[in-house]
């Protein structure tokens, strides 16, 4: 029988979960939520992603190939597909994004070196654009027939961090 913690469950320690508690709360996040909270959507899509899942069919097939896992994983009871995409579609983003600029925020201090000695920061700025498929991203609209939104980028050369990101529709 397995006795240490899963490779996951080890990256998962790492994250503070009770800051983002308090933001979920801030939010009124978990309200009315009694199984799937916003934690669990986090760590369901975090092994989607580092899992490689191409698709949410695809994200929920694996996680149903380790449904009894799932509870040691951290996620709790199993993932329909149906939930996890009914809580991408109407859940409030602001809770990850927060949570997102903290971790960003936390790495960028663990990193920071002093290799400019410039009493200050150094920022690189950055604006590309990606292309997205019309066919799925329909509301991001860049040519006729083609799809994308610009995301812009600063980045603090001295940690290798972005300290901020923002998305915007992109202009012909």
């Amino acid at each position: 029988m397995f006795q240490d913690k899963y490779v996951f469950t080890q990256l998962v320690s790492f994250l503070n979960r009770s800051k983002f508690n308090r933001i979920a709360a801030k939010y009124d996040g978990d309200k009315y939520v009694k199984h799937f909270t916003y934690w669990n959507q986090l760590l369901a899509l975090m092994f989607g992603q580092l899992s490689c899942r191409e698709s949410l069919r695809d994200l929920v097939v694996a996680l149903d190939a380790h449904r009894l896992k799932c509870y040691h994983l951290g996620m709790g009871k199993n993932v329909s597909k149906s939930s996890l995409a009914r809580a991408n579609q109407d859940r409030d983003y602001h809770i990850f994004e927060e949570y997102a600029y903290y971790l960003v925020g936390e790495a960028r201090q663990k990193c920071a070196t002093d290799i400019f000695k410039l009493g200050g920061n150094v920022y690189a700025f950055d604006s590309t654009v990606i292309d997205l498929c019309l066919a799925v991203f329909w509301g991001a609209k860049f040519h006729k027939k083609k799809g994308g939104i610009k995301i812009h980028t600063l980045y603090d050369v001295e940690t290798q961090i972005p300290a901020f990101f923002y998305n915007t529709e992109t202009v012909n």
